[in-house]
């Protein structure tokens, strides 16, 4: 008797870096689901017009999935954003507990940067770079507090990027919590 592997589909959250942002990059959600379906997702929701997007993906696809879908936009649109994958079971952990949030900061002032791996070691954030703002690296998130907003921080994505030598992209706190209720129970 031969045993019958089934693949198994689970959720993902898919995070498009710097998409449809001051006249750059366009990249129209409809056109985003396409592609999604195109390299092997199902169950496609996306939120907001920034790049986010729920999708169900075969165990054999999520690992390739930024590659994948980086290539197809890159075919079909002629620009390669950064794509970074989280399964559902880290982005709510995340979304769980932001560890600023803990101390009663207010969630409009609160961010989480996702990056595409774990800095190397020896990598780091200036702590001086942004007066007043705060940044905790954990793994591959990096979580952010700016208390006068996030538009007058110098701890912006492209410093991120520089300091911790990896792919990054920023989401909101209000984004992280509509992409986590976003997700099956």
């Amino acid at each position: 008797m031969y045993a019958v592997r089934v693949a198994t589909s689970s959720e993902h959250v898919v995070l498009l870096r710097a998409v449809n942002v001051g006249g750059t990059a366009k990249l129209p959600m409809a056109e985003l689901r396409r592609l999604l379906e195109g390299v092997g997702c199902a169950d496609v929701r996306t939120y907001v017009q920034s790049g986010n997007a729920v999708v169900r993906a075969p165990a054999r696809l999520a690992d390739a999935l930024p590659t994948r879908l980086g290539d197809a936009i890159e075919r079909a649109l002629g620009f390669r954003p950064a794509v970074i994958v989280r399964s559902a079971q880290a982005w709510r952990d995340i979304a769980a507990a932001h560890p600023f949030e803990a101390e009663g900061v207010e969630p409009k002032l609160l961010h989480v940067a996702f990056l595409d791996a774990a800095p190397a070691a020896g990598r780091a954030l200036d702590p001086a770079r942004s007066p007043g703002d705060r940044a905790l690296v954990r793994g591959e998130e990096v979580f952010l507090h700016y208390p006068s907003g996030s538009g007058r921080s110098k701890l912006d994505n492209a410093y991120l990027e520089r300091a911790l030598g990896v792919a990054s992209t920023m989401r909101n706190w209000r984004t992280v919590g509509a992409l986590a209720a976003m997700l099956s129970a």
